[in-house]
């Protein structure tokens, strides 16, 4: 009889013990598995907290061995789409919508967090110490620290995997506890077959589809009345250039209002206002003095007649409502429409970073002297 009741207290400790796993199992797991990857596919949402707003966008990763990366961003509230790409060619950030890119002299993504990328991941467990493992009936969670340079509040990340060790959702929050930023998958493949092919920067923007359709929406419309002369093309009340026979793609544009930033250093104040015009509309210029001196630029904008590649010496930057480029004294987005340049000798980058994200639909009146 004894011997009955000590085979069933083993099976008994075995079953009640089968299938939990410890930090280093799971750390190892997910580790293994991100490794012996050679290329991967993942799809989800990201949602951006900031403030009482939440800005979500539909998310793309794939990734190929050794190095090539392309995240597809869509920005579910006006379909804003952008792309980071990094082939052997460089790193960009493009706007298909503008035929134009920024091109980074950087060594993104290694220099910082990223929640949508799992190599990241691991490096972020790998180099918390104390990273901890919570397990309930249908997750373990990994809690490590994060590094994100450029937005000094985000302050740890929760990794979420369900019981057959796939990755589901990353939460990261500031120090108050709050989510931040939240990346849920959808679909994870991890034997995504990808190829070199799979990361070509001219891909990525289709001009002949885009004039394509665009003159397809004008042969459709009784009402568009286009008239290119030798040296103008008019449209409506806009002009523009002509190039041979076809207009370029300038739309001569007012901004509907000015954007001022929410947020602006103790001690600095809005000294001047000063709108001009340009050749594709119109430009503001806001110049903030005092204590911290900057510039913010904004203007209507404009579609490149050919693929325009912007060098920038300096890193993609996550907005709330855009990728921008981040430089050592500048920042530059686009944003419903609006081009967006703010430089600075005084700011901090963090300080720079609060500036941008502050600039939203808002017309609120800032103080001057």
């Amino acid at each position: 009889m004894k011997k009955y009741f000590a085979l069933f207290a083993v099976m008994l400790l075995l079953l009640t013990g089968c299938g939990e796993k410890n930090l280093e199992d799971v750390v190892s797991d997910f580790t293994k598995s991100v490794e012996n990857s050679k290329s991967y596919k993942l799809n989800g949402t990201m949602e951006i907290s900031s403030g009482e707003e939440i800005f979500t966008y539909s998310i793309d990763t794939y990734f190929l061995k050794d190095d090539y990366y392309k995240v597809v961003l869509v920005n579910q509230t006006n379909n804003h789409e952008q792309i980071i790409l990094k082939n052997q060619d460089g790193l960009y950030v493009v706007t298909p919508s503008l035929n134009k890119s920024f091109k980074f002299d950087s060594v993104w993504p290694e220099n910082s967090s990223q929640a949508y990328l799992l190599a990241n991941l691991v490096s972020d467990i790998k180099n918390d110490p104390e990273a901890s493992l919570e397990t309930t009936d249908n997750n373990y969670i990994i809690k490590s620290t994060v590094n994100y340079p450029n937005n000094e509040e985000l302050e740890y990340q929760k990794i979420y995997f369900d019981k057959d060790m796939n990755i589901t959702k990353v939460e990261v929050y500031n120090g108050e506890d709050v989510v931040k930023i939240k990346v849920t998958f959808k679909s994870v493949d991890l034997k995504a077959k990808l190829s070199e092919d799979d990361f070509v920067l001219d891909d990525l923007i289709d001009t002949e589809d885009t004039n394509t359709d665009k003159n397809s929406n004008e042969n459709n419309n009784p009402d568009s009345n286009q008239e290119c002369t030798d040296e103008t093309c008019k449209e409506g009340n806009n002009t523009s250039s002509c190039e041979g026979e076809n207009c370029e793609e300038q739309t001569n544009a007012t901004l509907d209002s000015i954007i001022y930033p929410l947020y602006i250093p103790s001690d600095t104040y809005l000294s001047s206002s000063e709108t001009v015009s340009t050749e594709t509309g119109e430009r503001v210029i806001l110049t903030f003095s005092g204590e911290k001196n900057f510039v913010i630029v904004e203007e209507t904008a404009s579609v490149s007649n050919e693929f325009e590649v912007i060098p920038v010496f300096g890193d993609p930057l996550m907005l709330n409502e855009s990728l921008g480029a981040l430089s050592s004294n500048s920042i530059s987005w686009h944003a419903d429409n609006i081009s967006y340049y703010l430089v600075s000798s005084d700011l901090t980058t963090n300080e720079m970073v609060s500036v941008a994200k502050s600039l939203g639909n808002s017309t609120t009146v800032m103080s001057t002297k």
